[in-house]
């Protein structure tokens, strides 16, 4: 089954984010992908939290006469070609978002083909996934946040995810003391607990946005509000700054969602800097390059969760493997994939349910990406 092309449709896409009387308008950068046969078979990808136009210049200028001919379901081959035809000294960044997106289409394809979703494909481990919902944004100030976590319990969800740092080291220039940012914090992690009771958990992301000694005083400041994990609380994701910081606080550290590499995760596990580790198929290098991150993360008897958003690639990594864990239903992300994609699953009571059709078990809106490719990319709308 020859690939006969490959294209890359860069995205920013409006937003409206509601959480019951909640409204919030906002836009996200993403890259569609199509991948198309010569059995007629097209398969689809995707990649986000990144420059949509970048991605789109190295997939159709690099990525796509490098693998056009060769055979679409050799998925480990192809791997390897890109991987080193982009990342040759091991970078990471641009590069693994573009394979992450490709290797996603040809897993789409090879289910297609074999009439299987993807996530039996990769194990088929459980029929459905534990969710949790990342409801509490920098955005919302502390009453519209206890709002957001009520609507999210209305729903049915019981874990619940909020953001904590606010980009504290990435905007020193205003400047926000990150005593004061992490204060807050504590007070809006205080108040959530309050709110929801003493039932399911609450998880912490600082998006890499505080350094080594303000994620230990906030860890120490909320670690009795039942605190499920820390996620990526320090710049860098510094290996052995979390590790330190597993060890002094006892709290729980998640981390990988934005790393590229497999090499980022053996470190982590190596050094016990994480509990959780986070590969994102959409960033670490698609379905491919993140199972073989849970192998590790098994042989450590370290656990997995889906971190930075896109549960509608994610559910199948976490439902085919034995060790994959609960998947982020992130309202934000959600929002814009519902303006993209059509007949993907819904949760209940905070399960989401896999499809049993063949690939991802859901199809693109094609008119409607056609639209959203006409309006300006990121270097001339805003983005979350």
């Amino acid at each position: 089954m020859k690939i006969t092309q490959v294209r890359a449709i860069p995205l920013n896409i409006p937003i409206e984010f509601r959480a019951g009387d909640i409204r919030r308008e906002t836009s996200l950068s993403a890259c569609h992908i199509e991948i198309e046969t010569d059995a007629g078979i097209t398969g689809y990808g995707f990649t986000a939290i990144t420059e949509e136009e970048v991605i789109g210049t190295i997939v159709n200028d690099i990525a796509a006469p490098a693998i056009v001919g060769m055979d679409a379901l050799c998925t480990e081959a192809i791997w390897d070609k890109l991987y080193w035809l982009i990342s040759p000294r091991g970078q990471t960044g641009y590069g693994m978002h573009a394979i992450a997106a490709i290797d996603i289409a040809l897993w789409d394809i090879k289910g297609k083909a074999l009439q299987q979703p993807i996530w039996k494909l990769l194990g088929g481990a459980r029929p459905k996934v534990p969710l949790y919902a990342t409801f509490g944004f920098g955005f919302l100030d502390e009453p519209a946040l206890v709002d957001s976590a009520r609507a999210c319990l209305d729903m049915g969800f019981s874990h619940l995810k909020m953001v904590v740092g606010h980009h504290g080291m990435q905007r020193r220039d205003e400047p926000r003391l990150l005593g004061d940012v992490i204060k807050e914090d504590a007070r809006r992690v205080k108040a959530v607990r309050e709110a929801i009771g003493n039932e399911g958990s609450i998880y912490v992301d600082a998006n890499c946005s505080l350094d080594a000694y303000h994620a230990e005083k906030l860890a120490r400041n909320i670690v009795d509000y039942d605190i499920g994990f820390f996620e990526e609380p320090i710049s860098q994701n510094n290996v052995l700054a979390m590790a330190d910081l597993r060890r002094r606080t006892g709290i729980a550290v998640a981390a990988g969602q934005n790393e590229w590499l497999a090499f980022r995760f053996r470190d982590m596990l190596v050094a016990g800097a994480v509990d959780v580790v986070q590969p994102n198929v959409v960033i670490t290098g698609g379905y491919t390059q993140a199972v073989r991150i849970a192998g590790m993360a098994d042989a450590f008897g370290v656990g997995v969760a889906n971190g930075g958003a896109w549960p509608l690639h994610n559910m199948h990594f976490n439902a085919g493997l034995a060790n994959g864990g609960r998947v982020e239903w992130h309202l934000v992300a959600v929002e814009m994939m519902r303006q993209i994609y059509q007949g993907f699953p819904e949760p209940e009571n905070g399960w989401l349910t896999l499809p049993t059709t063949p690939g991802l078990g859901f199809e693109p809106k094609a008119d409607a990406i056609r639209e959203l490719a006409k309006r300006p990319t990121s270097r001339g709308a805003g983005k979350a």
